[in-house]
């Protein structure tokens, strides 16, 4: 049972999509299969502009996001509060871009202000691009994406790059309403589907900005997806298994609809949230700045590393841990994609069991179930 940020439990309709015998990548079948997932990856992202489909993982995405639209010795700012905005800042200066962290510590949300500042100091518009990380899954923070972007649109002349791997499909990322220029995810989180696939939704901005980027690429050169994503083929061979189980997962999610798909994930944000309050378990992060994707718990009188092996050799449920810094102090309990809310339910159950297990009794036995419960069934 995947607790974890990703990969995230596969539904078994899109399992079984996966085991058809691939067709053609050069056949009308699979260019009415594409087309579909097209139509539908445009929905979710809440666009018009184009959304393509990358053999990749989500820091692929990432990586091709920033070097189709910038060049040699650009500016760029990069939002910096955990693992994945620390490794954008490091892509970055790998190509040789003149990097600008905003910073704040991990566990806490990058401030907009700090965003506005650098921005309306940037008096000769150098800065060409503002890099960050929306849900940061290292640490279960949420950042304050629309307000950033406010600030970004008001200095007029940089892009916004989004990296939403564990945001898309968790809660809203409006990208026309917000005019955001390129957005990388990948498949294995809130598409509900096994690791493999990259998404790159790009504006009209940042294609404008392609035409003199002069970066290095080849095969995560953009151009080439757009022209032949316009006739519903690919530049290279797809994994056309991963097509199929995208179709199914997409259909499956039009179904719920987009509201009811982030009202669910914020119901088990808030129940899993409130299971941890009500064991005593100190939570990384504030309500306010907190993922939908996932819930970092910083324990203080039990082990995170034990909590987590006796999860996963007794109830077979594995929990996400710390990262650098972070590891062995805390773990981290996902709520991402094919999630329900008996699943919530039984995960904390069973940390409630190895709580107990483990000699912790700062808490009422059912404390952390009726908690959950209370918001789940509300």
């Amino acid at each position: 049972m995947l607790m974890i940020p990703g990969p995230t439990p596969v539904p078994e309709q899109v399992l079984l999509a996966m085991a058809k015998h691939p067709m053609g990548h050069r056949s009308g079948e699979f260019s009415a299969l594409m087309a579909e997932v097209t139509e539908n990856l445009k929905w979710l992202h809440q666009t018009q502009n184009d959304v393509l489909i990358l053999a990749a993982s989500g820091t692929g995405a990432m990586e091709a996001g920033i070097i189709n639209f910038l060049s040699q010795g650009d500016r760029v700012l990069v939002g910096n509060n955990g693992k994945f905005g620390e490794r954008w800042g490091k892509v970055a200066r790998a190509y040789g871009l003149e990097t600008q962290e905003i910073t704040a510590e991990w566990g806490k949300p990058l401030n907009p202000d700090d965003f506005k500042a650098a921005l309306e100091a940037d008096t000769d518009k150098s800065i060409k691009a503002v890099i960050l990380t929306h849900s940061e899954t290292s640490t279960g923070v949420l950042n304050d994406l629309e307000t950033i972007n406010a600030h970004v649109k008001a200095h007029g002349q940089a892009l916004i790059m989004v990296d939403a791997v564990t945001s898309m499909g968790a809660c809203p990322v409006p990208v026309d309403a917000w005019g955001l220029d390129v957005v990388a995810s990948g498949s294995q989180k809130g598409y509900m589907i096994p690791p493999g696939l990259a998404f790159v939704s790009v504006g009209p901005r940042a294609w404008a900005a392609y035409e003199t980027a002069n970066l290095p690429k080849f095969y995560l050169d953009l151009g080439p997806y757009r022209k032949d994503g316009a006739k519903n083929t690919t530049p290279f061979t797809p994994p056309v298994n991963l097509f199929f189980a995208l179709q199914a997962a997409l259909q499956m999610m039009k179904k719920e609809g987009l509201e009811a798909i982030f009202a669910r994930h914020d119901r088990q944000r808030r129940a899993t949230r409130a299971a941890m309050a009500a064991l005593n378990l100190p939570l990384f992060g504030a309500d306010d700045s907190a993922s939908p994707a996932i819930t970092a718990v910083m324990p203080q009188q039990v082990d995170a590393e034990q909590v987590r092996s006796v999860m996963k050799k007794r109830f077979d449920i594995a929990l996400a841990g710390g990262q650098d810094h972070l590891k062995g102090k805390i773990f981290r309990i996902g709520h991402l994609g094919f999630v329900c809310d008996r699943d919530i339910l039984s995960a904390v159950a069973a940390l409630e069991a190895t709580l107990t297990h483990l000699g912790y009794d700062q808490f009422t036995p059912g404390a952390g179930v009726n908690a959950a419960g209370q918001i789940l069934l509300a």
